[in-house]
């Protein structure tokens, strides 16, 4: 690398491997996925260090496009507080009172962009499938709170499940108040590439996520306690079954996860695999 002071950054934003099943069904079809693939991979040799936000993504560069192990570096996406936080029961009422919740239901948490097709997708599921086996239950008291701008207009801010137990909160300024009020964090998506970057930031506000498989892919399950709760794709049963039994655990976020996931101690790692590269 000689001089780092020369290094010259590439971003690869939400980056997807390729031949990852995710990528292939959203880009190969289109006349210039085959561009986008030699494209990405000229960047990756081309660059003096590759953060990778996924041993995944770290695995596939190395085995799949050659690029050497010394060069690629695992940087997750990060959150910005480092210890859990002290004011959960101040904002779980706070959230109870603006959506008249009552104190004995649990608070069930959907967040993301709406319009994006995965989270749409992962909506409808919630909807459809999750929610009527979550009503079926008769002790079990909830409300699911659905954030986010981008919901198709069809859908009518919707007003047809507001009588089983769906609050549509649309986007909200203070989404950290919600990650903190939240018992369990819902994210049964189905597709699209990357780390879901709400679930890394949902269990650093001290909720417990429930994911699918392919939700949780690329989170650092070892360092989530039992803040992670990971259930098979395409399985409801699973899902609202997890959803019933892991609310009301108490538990705290480990302090294990907040020394992988800080922006500092992130930022930290990224300066010593620059100096590391430097110096080679």
């Amino acid at each position: 690398m000689g001089n780092p002071s020369k290094a010259k950054p590439i971003s690869g934003d939400g980056w997807t491997p390729p031949e990852s099943p995710n990528w292939a069904s959203s880009a190969i079809g289109r006349w210039w996925w085959w561009i986008l693939k030699v494209y990405e991979r000229s960047c990756f040799q081309q660059a003096d260090i590759i953060f990778c936000i996924s041993p995944g993504d770290r695995e596939f560069a190395i085995n799949q496009w050659k690029i050497a192990p010394e060069k690629c570096f695992n940087i997750p996406f990060g959150v910005a507080i480092k210890n859990y936080p002290e004011d959960k029961a101040v904002c779980r009422k706070a959230i109870l009172a603006k959506h008249a919740i009552a104190e004995n239901e649990k608070i069930l948490l959907f967040n993301g962009l709406l319009h994006y097709k995965p989270n749409l997708d992962a909506l409808l599921v919630i909807l459809k499938e999750i929610n009527p086996l979550l009503l079926s239950q008769n002790s079990f008291y909830y409300k699911i709170i659905i954030c986010g701008k981008g919901l198709p207009g069809e859908m009518n801010e919707l007003k047809e499940y507001a009588d089983k137990n769906i609050i549509y909160a649309g986007f909200v300024d203070d989404i950290e108040m919600y990650f903190k009020a939240a018992d369990i964090f819902l994210n049964p998506v189905q597709s699209g590439g990357g780390i879901k970057t709400k679930m890394v930031e949902a269990i650093a506000y001290g909720a417990v996520v429930v994911s699918s498989e392919t939700g949780a892919a690329g989170i650092e399950k070892g360092v989530s306690g039992d803040k992670l709760v990971i259930v098979p794709d395409n399985n409801p049963s699973a899902f609202a079954e997890a959803v019933i039994k892991n609310t009301g655990t108490g538990s705290v976020t480990p302090q294990s996860y907040y020394d992988h996931y800080y922006w500092g101690s992130i930022v930290k790692k990224a300066i010593a695999a620059i100096g590391g590269s430097a110096s080679r």
